[in-house]
């Protein structure tokens, strides 16, 4: 009688990598070891002593270089490199009885590694965090008529064909996909983002040592990456806007490109109403994420189905309302409005961005409420609902390959 195959996780990121990627997907390799023997293959260094360590599923490492991110033709070999290597690896250790589940990050990886499970006749899920080349377009690394361009998209609807299943965690991203000839409705599946701190609403304290002299005001803060995909622009200018306001105080903390921009805007600029910190540690994290009142993610134009915000669920886990400026479609959007915890508006428009504020400055009982139900809203985005809907995903995925070679 055949064996179950193995299931073969592969990403670049995996603990003790501190990203939340890195996050994430130890989570869910750690869960699917409940459905079947669970192999990751890791571009993280020490992945596999961590692992080791904690109990985790066994790992094998893969040699990756990482260069600094402004050099981005380094970044482009690596992530060529990277992507070779793996799909030897992948080849490797692939038998037709496996699953192989692969992340879109960096955005050649797939293609190698869905081609490996595909030659060894193995079935392949693909969890898409960002869409390319749709997101390569919009950090301005490509043009949307170039040559790659066309060649990714090219690419593309021989990859989605060949999977077996396609996870998004935002469903804007759908429609993307189904532009995609031959991509199959059903092979499409939601599975949300889930919250990395525990639940529960936290009243505003005059003690949290990151409201400081600000305490009596209404905080607005941002935090975490700033990328390709947020507009830096924009929440300096709506700080601009609202100067004057006695009643209203920024608190700025991340890193990335767009941090640096806002920093080099705050410098020529500088505004009495921002205060402007260096990336705060995941220990002070729960602290500062309840010092604000309300919190912003800015977008840039055109995000929906690109991004989704993995912050968005950290600040509904501390219950807080957010102001997200983006597109009505998108996932962070849709979540605002069906939950009713705070305000849409378009993006890369500061006037209405300091509109939303005024709002929420205007009517304390009423922002505080939206800040409470976010608290409950956070109950749909636990790691345990999700990875309960990982395992039936790709358990039905494995079960169905090796059916299929019965």
């Amino acid at each position: 009688m055949q064996k179950l195959g193995k299931i073969v996780v592969v990403s670049q990121h995996y603990a003790p990598d501190l990203s939340t990627t890195a996050a994430y997907i130890t989570a869910i390799a750690t869960g699917l070891t409940a459905i079947a023997e669970t192999l990751v293959l890791s571009g993280t260094k020490n992945s596999k002593m961590s692992a080791e360590r904690d109990g985790g599923p066994r790992v094998i490492e893969v040699a990756n270089w990482l260069p600094e991110k402004d050099a981005l033709a380094k970044r482009a070999l690596a992530m060529l490199l990277f992507s070779i290597r793996t799909f030897f690896v992948t080849f490797r250790v692939t038998t037709k009885n496996d699953m192989v589940f692969c992340v879109t990050t960096p955005f050649t990886l797939p293609f190698a590694v869905i081609l490996a499970a595909k030659l060894r006749g193995a079935t392949a899920t693909l969890l898409i965090y960002d869409l390319y080349p749709e997101a390569l377009e919009m950090a301005g690394l490509v043009k949307s008529g170039s040559v790659l361009t066309k060649g990714i998209r090219f690419a593309n609807v021989f990859m989605f064909r060949a999977l077996d299943a396609i996870i998004t965690i935002g469903r804007d991203v759908e429609p993307l996909l189904m532009r995609y000839k031959g991509v199959e409705k059903g092979k499409i599946k939601f599975i949300p983002n889930w919250t990395l701190l525990p639940i529960r609403y936290r009243s505003l304290r005059s003690d949290n040592p990151f409201r400081g002299p600000h305490a009596e005001k209404l905080i607005v803060g941002l935090s975490g990456n700033l990328g390709f995909t947020h507009s830096a622009k924009t929440v300096f200018e709506t700080a601009k806007l609202l100067e004057e306001a006695p009643n209203i105080h920024f608190l700025l903390s991340g890193w990335g490109s767009g941090w640096e921009k806002l920093r080099a805007l705050h410098t020529a600029n500088h505004l009495r109403n921002v205060t402007l910190m260096n990336p705060v540690p995941n220990s002070e994290l729960e602290d500062f994420l309840a010092a604000a009142d309300v919190w912003v993610i800015p977008y840039r134009r055109n995000i929906a189905g690109v991004s989704v915000p993995s912050r968005l669920y950290n600040l509904l886990a501390v219950g807080r309302p957010i102001i997200v400026a983006a597109e009505a479609t998108s996932e962070a959007a849709l979540i605002v409005q069906e939950e009713d915890i705070g305000w849409v508006v378009p993006p890369e428009n500061p006037n209405e961005l300091a509109n939303a504020i005024r709002a929420a400055a205007s009517d304390h009982a009423a922002t505080t409420l939206k800040g409470r139900r976010s608290a409950v809203a956070a109950l749909k985005y636990t790691q345990d609902r999700a990875i309960a809907r990982y395992k039936n995903v790709i358990g039905n995925v494995l079960r169905t390959g090796f059916q299929g070679e019965a």
